[in-house]
């Protein structure tokens, strides 16, 4: 048989179960989107900027069973996308990008979009492909598919060439998609060596990231048997239930909330899952590990890279978790014989009490922000938070009770995420309210993409926390500096963006309206109208991590180099 490329692209996609493409058509992809616009069960999405395609494209990957998918234009097209697959690549998460290219079958040079992208991309993608025929397209969208979901998953790039798409070409068969098999399982001795750890450990603790999040029932019975705390990284925040007894907070260390603090004090065996002990997991490295430590993550290059672990166990989470619960459980350990939940509530308590005390008037509190959203939310509905101080606000503040409920850019930390994502989160889960958490800051890289969610239908509510500052950096900015440098913005009206871009338009400015206004948006969301709230947020009291990291760093740096910060600090305190 004889079919077009484009054709070709279309059914692979289908056979793929993708329901949505984002991204922009070109010159060089307009064969592409006439398909997917015949297509019954694929809907491309227009989107303002390919950034915020590979956004939308991410968001659906982290928040169903599908994975996004970018259909994009070469050059300019791939480099627009490059911080959303960056943000993908980094954090573990599978995309496919399909990208036109230049005619392979021409005899010039310089055509209009012409870049070596494989080199270009190389970096934030686990593979790349250039479609040299027909009969080789399907299989290796097949094959890129399954890298982009195997072992650690991420990006994969795709370039197929202007011609193929328009030509028609030989093709043999329509070979149907298959999964991949399952990866072998850590030795059971290994499995059983940790688990005779674990129970020898007087105080034991867990310390769970995004990888450990097909295995949450796995990790309650863990922590359950042992009576361990359990604290998170930021993108593993909703792997473990905000709401159970034995939830402590992101990270353990001194820049983590007092219930984490305390809890792991002591802490003599480490169960670590599915993190990388990355910077803002541990609080730019802050954490103490104790000498025992079991490491366990799908990607053998992050054992032992900042944290020395005595026990390794490479492989899946959702497959390993479950054996290691069942050998602990055959041990009956006793774990920690003190009372850790009573312990982890009445410092959670504490901290709760000292945030709904800081009232500055004229602004909404954070914490009783929170503490509504929560009230008004199933645990089945998302959470989207952008980049900058309000993401450590929502990781301290706003408790996660579902896995996979929770998406925030972690290691790429890309601001201007959560608009785009939002949209992303809500396409793929249409009967979930998704609530987007965003810096003011953030807000305005993306703000435009609001454009689709109203030509998309997409009823959200997008929560701008509004100080007029670029607030993470300007804090940190004001202790060493005594200044705030490129980091006031100037003066923005929300209120004309969502005029200008379709959306409804709330401004809460007090702590009385914050129940009326939740209700509001929320109801307008649920009828399918993308709500723009104006939070007048205060953020005057730091949390616990922007305190901790201060220190932290400020303990890491030489000698000199610390003396003459502090002496900086010090002078400018005088002399203003």
């Amino acid at each position: 048989m004889k079919k077009t490329g484009a054709w070709l692209v279309r059914y692979a996609l289908e056979q793929l179960n993708i329901r949505h493409t984002f991204g922009i058509p070109g010159v060089h992809n307009t064969e592409i989107y006439d398909e997917l616009d015949q297509s019954e069960v694929i809907e491309p999405v227009l989107v303002t900027h390919e950034g915020c395609g590979a956004f939308m494209a991410d968001a659906v990957s982290r928040t169903s069973g599908r994975v996004g998918v970018l259909v994009i234009v070469p050059a300019a097209g791939a480099t627009h996308a490059a911080s959303g697959i960056g943000e993908a690549f980094l954090d573990g998460i599978p995309m496919l990008i399909i990208c036109g290219g230049v005619r392979s079958d021409s005899q010039y040079g310089y055509q209009l979009h012409e870049l070596d992208q494989h080199q270009m991309l190389a970096p934030i993608t686990k593979a790349t492909y250039k479609i040299a025929s027909h009969a080789e397209l399907v299989p290796t969208l097949f094959e890129a598919y399954n890298t982009a979901i195997s072992g650690e998953p991420g990006p994969v790039f795709v370039e197929v060439p202007v011609n193929i798409q328009l030509d028609l070409g030989p093709v043999d068969l329509l070979p149907q998609y298959r999964a991949p098999q399952p990866q072998p399982v850590a030795q059971d001795d290994d499995i059983a060596a940790a688990a005779r750890m674990l129970a020898a450990a007087k105080r034991p603790g867990l310390f769970l990231g995004w990888g450990a999040l097909g295995a949450s029932e796995a990790a309650i019975a863990i922590a359950e048997c042992l009576n361990a705390p359990v604290a998170t990284t930021l993108q593993g925040l909703s792997v473990f239930p905000g709401n159970h007894r034995l939830h402590t907070g992101m990270s353990f260390g001194p820049a983590a909330v007092p219930a984490a603090t305390e809890a792991f004090k002591g802490c003599d065996c480490l169960l670590a899952v599915g993190t990388r002990f990355a910077e803002i997991g541990t609080a730019s490295f802050g954490v103490t590990v104790p000498e025992h430590l079991i490491h366990l993550d799908i990607n053998p290059a992050v054992f032992n890279v900042n944290y020395k672990a005595s026990l390794s166990l490479e492989g899946d989470a959702a497959q390993l978790l479950p054996l290691l619960a069942s050998r602990l459980r055959a041990l009956a350990p006793v774990g920690r014989t003190d009372d850790v939940p009573a312990l982890i509530a009445r410092h959670k308590q504490a901290y709760q009490a000292q945030w709904f005390a800081h009232n500055v008037v004229g602004r909404v509190n954070p914490a009783k922000f929170f503490a509504a959203l929560r009230a008004r939310l199933a645990d089945t509905d998302f959470v989207v938070a952008d980049d900058g101080n309000h993401t450590f606000l929502t990781a301290e503040l706003m408790p996660i009770h579902a896995p996979g409920r929770f998406i925030s850019p972690t290691d790429f930390n890309c601001m201007g995420y959560a608009v785009p994502a939002v949209i992303g989160a809500k396409l793929a889960n249409p009967q979930a309210q998704v609530v987007g958490i965003i810096g003011d800051g953030a807000f305005l890289m993306t703000a435009m993409e609001l454009v689709t969610a109203k030509a998309m239908g997409v009823g959200a509510v997008f929560a701008v926390f509004n100080d007029g500052e670029l607030s993470q950096i300007s804090q940190a900015q004001q202790v060493p500096y005594n200044r705030k440098t490129c980091t006031e913005l100037r003066d923005v009206r929300m209120e004309g963006i969502a005029l200008a871009t379709g959306v409804t338009y709330l401004k809460l400015e007090h702590n009385e309206a914050i129940e009326a206004r939740l209700d509001e948006a929320l109801a307008q969301a649920a009828k399918g109208v993308a709500v723009l709230l104006d939070v007048y947020v205060d953020y005057s009291k730091k949390t616990r991590f922007t305190e901790g990291i201060v220190r932290t760093n400020l303990n890491r740096l030489p000698l000199p180099t610390k003396v003459r910060m502090i002496t900086r600090a010090l002078w400018r305190r005088v002399t203003g």
